[in-house]
């Protein structure tokens, strides 16, 4: 294995790590996990967080893979290049601590950035942080950002698609499956119909 393939292997699992880290926190963080993590979006007392254990799991796979790719510690199933995924997961296991715990949450240090990428970092995270529930939410990734425009439209979205179902849920025990229907079609479109019947002869 040549020195640029150990960088390669190096870098692809950093970055892989930010899918897999996506993943973790859209389908884990904020489905069965909850528990662990309702408390990194509610304010609270005290530096740590329940959160925080979640760390744990990014050290032990990395520290997992350093022992697949030593020799001497998995034997038979040495798999050399486990050393350099290993590399790679702790290397996204810093950036996201630097950018996550440091730039966005301001634990480790105190800087805002006014302009660029890390601009963009930081309002992205912040408006996954307006939902404080595991439900919906936007910008699930730690290192790549969408557009914060974007998200927010996304964000505003959701919002009607719940005020919707709400409306739905009331006016069914309300009045029935005829309240439910009168939901069916935008209130603003309702209206326009209502004046071209008023205007036919």
């Amino acid at each position: 294995m040549t020195f640029a393939h150990k960088i390669l292997i190096v870098l692809a699992s950093a970055i892989a790590m930010e899918f897999v880290a996506w993943f973790a926190h859209r389908y884990i963080m904020h489905g069965f996990g909850w528990g662990w993590h309702r408390d990194h979006h509610r304010k609270h007392d005290g530096f740590f967080e329940k959160n925080d254990l979640y760390a744990l799991f990014g050290a032990a796979l990395s520290l997992g893979l350093f022992i697949i790719g030593d020799q001497a510690m998995a034997g038979p199933f040495y798999w050399e290049p486990g050393t350099y995924m290993g590399l790679g997961v702790m290397l996204y296991g810093i950036v996201y601590t630097l950018i996550h715990d440091g730039l966005v949450h301001q634990r480790w240090f105190r800087y805002v950035p006014r302009r660029g990428y890390m601009k963009r970092l930081v309002q992205a995270h912040h408006l996954h942080h307006v939902t404080h529930s595991k439900e919906g939410g936007v910008s699930f990734g730690f290192v790549f950002a969408r557009d914060p425009n974007r998200l927010k439209q996304d964000l505003m979205q959701q919002r009607r698609d719940s005020e919707v179902k709400l409306r739905r849920a009331q006016l069914a025990q309300s009045g029935g499956e005829s309240g439910a229907c009168a939901v069916s079609q935008p209130p603003r479109e309702r209206r326009s119909g209502s004046r071209r019947r008023r205007s036919a002869p």
